[in-house]
């Protein structure tokens, strides 16, 4: 029986691409060297990530469509921001910027993180932003890297 499981090395020759929001900034800034960061500690070059800012959360969806589509990337991470008002805006942008999200990862077959985050207050980001819940933009660029490994091993094995 064979037993796969992806690693945190990028293989050779592979891109990744951070598609972000410019909305929230003190908090998608963050989220966006962290996942910077934890490329970086698993030694992948600068020269092979993207960085592609966009409007806000709703936007993401399609930036990573196009990029996905140009075939130069073999994973993403979706970092951004979405706080709660005092409309249902919050849930229009959140989820169908989730589900957006992935759509293009089934379409394309291609790792999509999503690091948006869909708080109730400016606080809970602040805690997911490298506060007391970590950094979730450095999960989402692991969880890219896996899956882009796991992809990987499972194609050529």
């Amino acid at each position: 029986m064979a037993h796969y499981e992806g690693d945190l090395r990028l293989p050779a020759g592979a891109r990744l691409a951070i598609v972000a929001s410019r909305w929230n900034p003190r908090i998608v800034d963050t989220l966006v060297e962290g996942a910077r960061q934890a490329f970086a500690d698993h030694g992948v070059p600068a020269e092979a990530l993207d960085v592609v800012r966009v409007p806000g959360a709703w936007e993401i969806p399609l930036a990573a469509a196009r990029l996905a589509a140009a075939g130069r990337h073999q994973a993403l991470v979706a970092l951004g921001c979405v706080v709660r008002g005092d409309t249902r805006h919050y849930e229009h942008v959140a989820d169908r910027c989730a589900e957006g999200l992935m759509r293009v990862a089934l379409d394309f077959r291609l790792p999509v993180a999503n690091g948006v985050l869909a708080v109730e207050r400016h606080e809970d980001a602040e805690a997911r932003a490298g506060g007391a819940h970590g950094n979730k933009g450095e999960e989402a660029a692991l969880a890219a890297l896996e899956m882009l490994n796991l992809l990987h091993r499972i194609r050529i094995e």
